[in-house]
C-alpha cells in the first residue's frame, strides 16, 4: 500500500513502487527518467507523475549508469560496531588495496528503510559496484533497482533463496543446526534461542530455521525464543520471565555473538550461572568472545576471508565477467567455557531479589 510523504509501507520508495504505481514496466521507468529511448508523452507523464508522488530520486542512478571508471566500490553493512562486519570490511579493503581500487563505507544501523537511502548515496559517488548486506536479500526494493540500472554487486552474510543473486556466505542453516546438535551431545534437552529481529536480518532467520530443524529431528519441543533488537543488548527482562520456574531452558542459541555476550550478562544478573545453570553458545567467532569470562562458544564464520572473496567476485562482475552467482565457506564449532553439559541437578530459578533489577532496563 503507498502511503504518502514517499514512502511505501513506512520505507523509502524504490524504481519498482514508481512502475506499480505508473502501470509501466521497472525497465520504462528508467528509460522515461534517465532520458533514454522513446516513451508516449501520456506514458511520460504517468511515470513522472508517479515519481514526484512517491518523492522517488533516481538522478544519481542515471549518472552512476554513464560514469566513467573511478576504481571505487562502494560497502554496505547493518553496523560498524559490530566486529564481525569490520572483519569483513578490513577484507574488504585489503583485497581493494591490492587491486588499486578505494572503498566509500556505509551503514544501516539495522534499519531496511535506510538501505535505499544508502546505496543512493553511495551511487552519487559513482562507484563502479557494491559489497552489501542487506536486511532480506530476496525481498528488497534496493536490489531490484540495482539489477534493473546493472550495477554489480555481490552480496555478503546473506543467503538469498528465491532470487539469483550473487553472494558469499556460509550455510547458516546448517551451522545453527551443527550449534544445536552440540549442545544435545551435552545433555541439553532444553535450548531456547535469542534472535535478533527476524525483519532485520535473514540471517537471524535462518539460524533460527536450523535451530528449528535440529530440535525437530531429535523430537525435542523448542525452547523459548526471545527476539531483540539488535541495537538493545540490555537483555535482563526480555529474559526473566523464561527463568522465573524450575523448568527453564538449560541452554541458550544467540544468532550472533554480542548477542551472545549480552545473554551472558543478563542471566548473571539474573543470580544464573554460566555454564553452570545455563550454557550459552554464539555465532560469529568475533576475537573479544576468547577474552571473556567464561571465554564465548561460537560458530565461526571466516569473515575476513568472506570479505576478501566478495570483493574478487566483485572485480569479475565489474570487467563483465562474473563468476558463480554462490560461494559458500567453511565454518567451525569454537569451544569455550560458555558452553557446558547439561546441569545434573533440576536447573536454578532465576534470584527473586536479582529480578527487580528488570525495571532498570528497557525491553
Amino acid at each position: 500500500m503507498v502511503q504518502g510523504g514517499g514512502r511505501v509501507n513506512d520505507r523509502v520508495a524504490t524504481i519498482r513502487d514508481v512502475a506499480a504505481r505508473a502501470g509501466v514496466s521497472i525497465a520504462t521507468v528508467s528509460r522515461v527518467l534517465n532520458g533514454s529511448g522513446n516513451a508516449t508523452p501520456e506514458t511520460t507523464e504517468k511515470v513522472r507523475a508517479a515519481a514526484s508522488a512517491l518523492a522517488f530520486r533516481p538522478s544519481t542512478i542515471g549518472r552512476s549508469l554513464k560514469a566513467a571508471r573511478t576504481r571505487t566500490v562502494g560497502v554496505l553493512v547493518p553496523s560498524l560496531s559490530n566486529p564481525v562486519f569490520a572483519e569483513s570490511v578490513a577484507g574488504i579493503q585489503q583485497a581493494a588495496a591490492e587491486a588499486g581500487y578505494s572503498v566509500l563505507i556505509a551503514s544501516t544501523d539495522y534499519d531496511p528503510r535506510r538501505e535505499a537511502r544508502a546505496i543512493e548515496s553511495l551511487l552519487s559517488n559513482r562507484v563502479e559496484g557494491l559489497v552489501l548486506t542487506v536486511a532480506d536479500a530476496d525481498r528488497s526494493g534496493s536490489l531490484d533497482t540495482l539489477d534493473e540500472v546493472g550495477l554489480p554487486y555481490v552480496l555478503v552474510y546473506n543467503q538469498p533463496e528465491t532470487t539469483a543473486r550473487a553472494h558469499v556466505s556460509v550455510d547458516n542453516i546448517a551451522a545453527a543446526r551443527a550449534v544445536v546438535e552440540r549442545m544435545m551431545v551435552l545433555g541439553h534437552r532444553r535450548i531456547g534461542m535469542v534472535a535478533g529481529r527476524f525483519h532485520q536480518s535473514d540471517r537471524s532467520r535462518r539460524r533460527h530455521r536450523g535451530w528449528q530443524a535440529a530440535l525437530a529431528d531429535a523430537g525435542l519441543a523448542p525452547g523459548p525464543v526471545v527476539e531483540v533488537d539488535f541495537n538493545d543488548l540490555r537483555l535482563n527482562r526480555r529474559l526473566a520471565p523464561h527463568f522465573d520456574g524450575p523448568d527453564h531452558p538449560t541452554a541458550l542459541f544467540a544468532s550472533n555473538d554480542l548477542l551472545a555476550l549480552a545473554t551472558i550478562r543478563a542471566l548473571r544478573d539474573l543470580g544464573l550461572s554460566v555454564p553452570g545453570d545455563v550454557s550459552v553458545c554464539g555465532f560469529d567467532g568475533i576475537e573479544v568472545g576468547m577474552l571473556m569470562s567464561p571465554s564465548l562458544a561460537t560458530l565461526v564464520q571466516p569473515t575476513r576471508a568472506m570479505g576478501c572473496t566478495a570483493f574478487e567476485y566483485l572485480r569479475t562482475g565489474i570487467a563483465g565477467h562474473p563468476k558463480s552467482r554462490a560461494v559458500m565457506l567453511p565454518f567451525i564449532l569454537r569451544p569455550g567455557e560458555s558452553l557446558g553439559p547439561a546441569p545434573s541437578r533440576e536447573p536454578r530459578a532465576a534470584s527473586a531479589a536479582l529480578i527487580p533489577d528488570r525495571r532498570l532496563h528497557t525491553p
